[in-house]
């Protein structure tokens, strides 16, 4: 979702007239920023605006499910369960995390999307405004170009035409960030073989090119190693979790966060290589409304 409303879209969230719309920014009852000669509304300080509003009780919001959603990662997966959180998972790429953050089928969200500067923030904004989620970076990750054991003649995105790949759903940050390239190099599907199934998670993708299903794919450095693959760096991306608040500080994710702090978890991401700890557990957004 745009940060910023137009007339009519809040006309439509507060199912009024744009008539009345107008009146209510004229009258300086409601958040409103004015440019380039348009009315834009501040799609988290309306949501704000309507919460003050509220009267009669207040009623407690419902449990967040105990789930980890978003996009898949070998080392938090390993961390996940060897942490003893008991937090169960569903991996469907960055964005259909996104979803069910805002949605509150998750409690928190693994996130890897690149922006212009930087990672995840924006997209976070997006989705959820100033909702109180707190995102917290886990690693830096190098992605590039995973290779088949004894595939020849790929060293670059160009290299791929009328190549074997196997792709992403189009949920995950990396299969978009993999259509840019390509377009980058002139290249679409159609230039490619792709497989006629796509790879849920990073696994499934390394899997693939390990049972020679594939000649190559666009997947993380960490899964080269332990599936005897080839690897061809192109990005370094900051891998982060966004969290709500309220589950951040209950007993599952505080072992989570623990055990992410604990020896045993660097040692894992120094034997799996392609990970950077170096800015662990640095904030990149809190959200303020409540």
């Amino acid at each position: 979702m745009a940060e910023y409303l137009t007339t009519r879209e809040l006309a439509d969230l507060l199912r009024i007239g744009e008539r009345k719309a107008y009146d209510l920014a004229s009258s300086g009852e409601i958040p409103c920023v004015r440019a380039m000669g348009k009315l834009l509304f501040p799609r988290a300080e309306v949501v704000a605006w309507l919460n003050a509003s509220r009267s009669g009780p207040q009623v407690a919001d419902p449990p967040l499910p105990q789930i980890v959603a978003g996009s898949h990662d070998p080392l938090l997966d390993w961390a996940l369960r060897e942490s003893g959180s008991g937090l169960a998972t569903y991996y469907d790429g960055s964005f259909d995390g996104l979803e069910r953050l805002k949605s509150r089928t998750a409690q928190a969200a693994a996130l890897h999307i690149h922006e212009d500067d930087g990672f995840n923030t924006r997209a976070l904004r997006d989705a959820l405004g100033e909702a109180p989620v707190v995102l917290i970076e886990i690693a830096r990750r190098q992605r590039g170009l995973l290779l088949a054991p004894g595939t020849k003649g790929i060293s670059s995105f160009a290299d791929l035409k009328n190549r074997q790949v196997v792709l992403r759903q189009q949920s995950a940050a990396s299969q978009r960030l993999f259509d840019t390239h390509l377009a980058a190099h002139d290249l679409t599907h159609d230039d490619l073989a792709p497989l006629p199934a796509c790879a849920r998670t990073e696994e499934e993708l390394a899997i693939a090119l390990h049972d020679g299903k594939a000649e190559a794919g666009f997947g993380l450095g960490a899964l080269a190693g332990l599936y005897g693959l080839g690897f061809i760096p192109t990005h370094e991306e900051r891998f982060d979790l966004a969290i709500w608040r309220r589950a951040f500080f209950e007993p599952p994710m505080q072992n989570l966060m623990a055990f992410l702090r604990s020896d045993r978890f660097a040692t894992r991401a120094k034997e799996l290589g392609g990970y950077d700890l170096t800015g662990l557990g640095q904030i990149h957004h809190n959200g303020a409304s409540g």
